[in-house]
Formats: structure tokens, sequence, C-alpha cells
């Protein structure tokens, strides 16, 4: 038989669906690859195997009689944001220490209802706080790839580094994953997997843990773009809990992946071109731009002015956000609690040993750009800026551009514990320079794995959409990976 564990999520489906093999024997074949890998890798803070055995059983009964959903008897790995009855969910933190909550978040729900079985939580940046999955309480998520003749152990990029490694390694047929300010389509562009950070509102975020309510938006880590599109026609959906949700229809997106690009025109933005940018990065970019164009794109130079001050403003914005989300984990009602003498006394204690570096840092930068006399000169600019990042786009998409080219990240996946990163916050952060503007904007990205640098890492390209218009993605995505026509599987070593 085929390693079920090397089958994509539409293979998966397929073979299912056709008896090909039983849900109860994918699922088993994939909690042995995660007992052997995750020792090494770190990607899963939890495997609930009896919990999957049982879904998987539940799966087959309803295959056989014919009556399975979309995305039946197929094995997920969740990230550790996302609310799941019983079962752990602390968004990568202490400070929600043993916290089992009872609800099940909206897409989780979704999921489970088109068939869908739950392998465990992945690991995750701490309330999705990073670019690198070295934040989290658990320990650092490890990379499946690793430079060619090189041993040193490399980040899968965050917040979302567990879904992405998972999913790289053959851990988990498809993950779920969350996008503030890129944490969808970075990890997915360091591992060579496939991430789309949908349209702001069009997956809902109730059950969701909080990090910044305006940025937040949950999408799928997958290996094919195939994969993405049929991922995400599951998880996405109007949803009443969530007043952000926007009641519309949810395409069949898998429906258009193989339409093709001929006759859109793709934006080719000038301030995407940053200094001292590596070469390897702004080759791949052309060779995307002359791959679509290949397939009947027409390419069209663009202008995003304010696309410089999308970062400084960003860290503004998400920060502010973190701070007024946080404040509820005080050690009252759930969670870690440290005694102190006093309720203050407790509140100080159980904060600081309940939050890592990162999120007290975010914490105390968004409390003092929202405090009096710094309110209206950080954060409401920052808002005035993000209105303007916001309508550069709009000018462009009316200017008859379908959808956006641009890198993915600046660089390939770094070494963990690089001391550059952990001397200089900021130098992490860049890591978010082409991402940020996405969420700022509300509008879906999607990063497709493209080529490889000098070392044979993944490198990823990233396409921009107009607001709800992921199936352009899906198309352009596509082409992309078939003009790419790499194999972006791992060699094992784990």
């Amino acid at each position: 038989m085929t390693d079920l564990t090397k089958l994509s999520l539409t293979a998966t489906r397929d073979g299912l669906k056709a008896k090909d093999f039983t849900s109860v024997e994918v699922t088993d074949a994939y909690l042995g690859a995660i007992e052997a890998a995750n020792p090494k890798l770190n990607a899963y803070i939890t495997i609930e195997t009896n919990q999957a055995r049982d879904m998987a059983k539940a799966s087959d009964a309803k295959l056989i009689a014919g009556n399975g959903g979309m995305l039946e008897g197929a094995p997920l790995g969740i990230k550790d944001l996302f609310a799941t009855i019983g079962t752990h969910t602390q968004a990568g933190s202490h400070i929600l220490d043993g916290f089992l909550p009872e609800y099940e978040s909206t897409i989780t729900t979704n999921l489970w209802g088109d068939g869908a079985v739950m392998l465990g939580k992945l690991n995750m940046d701490e309330f999705a706080m990073g670019s690198s999955n070295e934040s989290s309480y658990y320990g650092p998520v490890i990379n499946p790839w690793k430079g060619e003749g090189s041993g040193t152990a490399l980040v899968p990029g965050g917040s979302s580094g567990g879904s992405a490694s998972a999913v790289s390694a053959w851990l988990c047929a498809g993950a779920t994953a969350t996008d503030t300010g890129g944490s969808i389509r970075q990890p997915a562009a360091f591992t060579g997997t496939v991430g789309i950070k949908p349209t702001y509102g069009r997956c809902s975020r109730w059950g969701v843990v909080a990090f910044a309510s305006s940025l937040d938006q949950a999408g799928p880590i997958t290996r094919t773009v195939e994969d993405s599109a049929l991922m995400l026609t599951s998880m996405a959906g109007y949803d009443k809990m969530d007043s952000t949700s926007v009641d519309m229809a949810v395409p069949d997106f898998a429906a258009a992946v193989e339409r093709g690009v001929k006759g859109l025109t793709i934006g080719i933005p000038k301030e995407y071109h940053m200094d001292g940018m590596p070469d390897e990065i702004d080759v791949l970019w052309k060779q995307g731009i002359e791959w679509l164009r290949a397939e009947g794109a027409i390419i069209k130079d663009i202008s995003l002015p304010h696309t410089k001050y999308a970062l400084p403003a960003y860290y503004i914005v998400a920060p502010a956000e973190c701070s007024s989300n946080l404040a509820r984990y005080d050690g009252v009602k759930y969670g870690l609690r440290v005694a102190g003498d006093s309720i203050d006394d407790m509140y100080e204690l159980t904060r600081a040993a309940g939050f890592g570096r990162e999120v007290q840092r975010r914490g105390m930068i968004g409390t003092y750009v929202l405090s009096a006399g710094y309110y209206d000169a950080y954060y409401v600019r920052a808002q005035k800026v993000r209105t303007l990042i916001k309508q550069d786009f709009e000018k462009v998409f009316a200017d008859g551009v379908d959808a956006i080219l641009t890198p993915a990240t600046p660089s390939a996946a770094f070494a963990i514990g690089d001391k550059e990163m952990a001397a200089d916050p900021i130098k992490m952060y860049l890591n978010d320079i082409f991402t940020v503007t996405v969420n700022m904007a509300g509008l879906p990205g999607i990063a497709v794995p493209a080529g490889k640098d000098a070392a044979g890492l993944p490198l990823g390209l990233q396409l921009i959409g107009k607001p709800f218009d992921e199936e352009t993605l899906f198309a352009a995505g596509r082409v992309l990976e078939r003009s790419a026509a790499i194999d972006f599987s791992p060699k094992q070593w784990w």
C-alpha cells in the first residue's frame, strides 16, 4: 500500500471515498509518524490518539453508508489557538495552564461537520506573537528542512510554525492556522507548503484565542493549492456568533483551481523591491512574473506608495489590540494563578510568570500607545496610515488589476537561536515586511512554494487579491505551483 501519510489531502479524501483504505488506517499511519517524528520536530503539543481513532471509526461508518462529508475521514492538525472541547487549548502560553474549553470554535465545528479527524493540537508562538515559533511555552518547533550539507536546526516560521512543520513533515493531511501579520504565509514559505490568509471576515473568529481582533484571520496550511482550496471551503462561512463574519456564500474554491490566469492583469508593486533584498528572492520574483505571463496574464507595474509605513503602523495597531485582549488573563477565573499578598500582587505575579518575554514586550508597547497623551500620537495616527494603505490597494484594483504578485518573505528559513534576531526584535519583525500590508487592508493573500535558495531551502511567492476573491488566488497560485514543478518534500532526517 502507498505510504498513506505522503498523500495530499485531496488524494486522501478521494482514496477514502473509493474505499482504497479506511480512515482508521490513514489515521493510524499519521499517529505512527507523529510518534516517531514529534520528539525531534516538536510540532504537536498534544496528540489526541483515542479521540482521533474514535473519530476515524465514525467516519468509516459514514463512508460505508455512503453519506460521508467533504473531508470525511481526513486527519488534520489543529493549531493550539482554536478552542476544542475538553482538549488542550492554551495558545502556546503558560498563563492558560490547564485550560480545557467547554465549547468548540466555529471553524473546527465546520471541519468536524464535514468529517475531518483531529490528530492533536499544534505548537505555535505564544498567543500567535512571533515570526519563528521560538516563543512557545512548549519550546521551539523545528523546521523539517535543513540546508544542504548542514545540520543546523532551522525555524519553521511563525506563528503557525507547528502547522507548517507538521504538514511539511507528513504529520497531518492539512492543518488549521491563523494569520495576523503573515503567520500563515511566512511559515508556509519557510517549509515549502501552501498557506492562504483569507479575506478578513471570510472565516469566523469565534472560539479562536484573540491576538489582534481587527487583523486576525484563520486559514489552512496544506501541501498543494488544491488542498488549500478544499480545506478553506470547509473552514469558511458566516457565523452569527462573530460580528466581523461576513454573510455571503462560500464558493467551491476547488472548482477555481484549474481555471488559469489567461486575460488576468497581475500587478507588480515597485515598493516591494526592498534595499538589501537577496538576489535569489528577486530572481524568483522575476521568474514568477514570466510564468504568469507565459500562461496569458497581463503584467502591469503598479505603485503602493504607503507600503513603507505598513510595518511600523502594524507594530502599533497589533500590540495595542493585544494589550486589550490579554487584559482578561489575570489568574482569577481560569488558567495559571500565582498567589500574592493582594489581588494586585496576584495579577502581577501571575502575568509575570504566565506571559513569555515577547508577549510581555508587545503588551507593554500596546499599553503605552493606548495611554493618555500617546493615544492620538501613535494609535490614531497608525489607524490613519492603515486607511491609506487600504486605499492604495483599492486604487490599484479599481484600475483593472486582478491580483498582485510579490515575494512572500525576505529570505529563506534562518537558524533557531539566530543571534542577530534574538538581540534585535526589529530584525525579527522585518520577516513580516511583505505580508503585513495584506492584514492591514483586510485582503486575501496566498503563499505558494516556487523555488529554492542556494542551500536548497524553500522560497515562496505571494499573491494578493481583491476582497473575497480567493478564487483568483487559487487559480494563479496553481499556475505558479505547476510552473515551478519542484518536489517540496524535505529529506527525512527525523
